[in-house]
């Protein structure tokens, strides 16, 4: 994978906490960092547009039909049946 450089600024505080997170070890350097916060910020924006997809399919595929009683019997079986 090719890389490109940037040059961003920060300020003396944002620098401050980047150096900080390097110094604990949770970093190598200033780019491993970023590169990590840029990753994550993606994997946040996929969960979104996934949860906004299936919000908009519940909200198009209408009214139910099932009770509240139903509907959390299910969910509490889904439930027992994911931790056994």
């Amino acid at each position: 994978m090719s890389t490109i450089r940037k040059s961003i600024t920060f300020t003396h505080q944002q620098d401050l906490w980047i150096k900080q997170q390097i110094e604990k070890g949770d970093y190598t350097n200033d780019s491993e960092y970023l590169r990590d916060l840029v990753r994550r910020d993606q994997a946040d924006k996929q969960k979104l547009e996934e949860l906004r997809a299936a919000l908009q399919a519940g909200l198009e595929s209408g009214v139910g039909h099932r009770s509240v009683e139903a509907i959390w019997k299910e969910a509490e079986d889904q439930y027992a049946k994911r931790d056994s």
